[in-house]
């Protein structure tokens, strides 16, 4: 008994870790924010920080992948089998909305990552992916989507998404790019590919 509630709030401290880990990330920047920081800002001792995770790079590599479970996970919640291309596109800046700080430090911030998380922000990239092809072969299939190679279909829609995150302080300074401009983001590609 003694040991399920030691490993229990092992488990609850590591988890509180992550999400301040996640939010200090999204706030300082993925290649500056120390692990001082996040210690500081979880109410935990550095050494806490050390005992769950080794590394900096083990603990940053760790948020991207607890970050891409949560987006990909709220994209299986959102998209049904059945589902149209604006259902999908929805659900996708749905979930990145959740998270859209952090989301728009992995794209800036990407190029200099190492390469464990480098590759875990592939793996989310190629989950995304996986379920916008999907939808968007059988659109092709049922003619409501233009013929195209997926790959630039699926590149220009995130190429999209990524412009307006990355030029936030332009088209939404202070505030959440995807609230404001989720909608037409969705109809402009729609009104591309149909």
């Amino acid at each position: 008994m003694l040991q399920s509630q030691r490993q229990e709030q092992k488990e609850k401290t590591r988890k509180h870790i992550i999400d301040v880990a996640l939010n200090q990330f999204a706030k300082d920047g993925l290649t500056v924010t120390r692990t001082s920081d996040i210690a500081r800002a979880a109410n935990v001792s550095h050494g806490t920080v050390f005992a769950h995770f080794p590394t900096r790079e083990i603990l940053l590599n760790t948020v991207i992948e607890v970050f891409g479970m949560r987006l990909t996970n709220r994209l299986h919640e959102l998209v049904n089998e059945n589902c149209e291309m604006k259902e999908v596109l929805e659900a996708h800046l749905t979930g990145l909305s959740e998270h859209e700080r952090f989301y728009t430090r992995l794209v800036l911030e990407g190029p200099l990552l190492n390469g464990s998380s480098r590759n875990s922000l592939i793996m989310i990239q190629s989950a995304i992916s996986f379920h916008i092809i999907q939808v968007a072969e059988r659109g092709m299939e049922n003619h409501k989507i233009r013929c195209q190679p997926v790959d630039l279909l699926f590149n220009t829609w995130v190429g999209l998404v990524h412009h307006y995150l990355i030029n936030g302080d332009l088209f939404a300074p202070g505030s959440s790019v995807l609230e404001r401009y989720s909608k037409q983001l969705v109809e402009h590609y729609l009104y591309l590919i149909t």
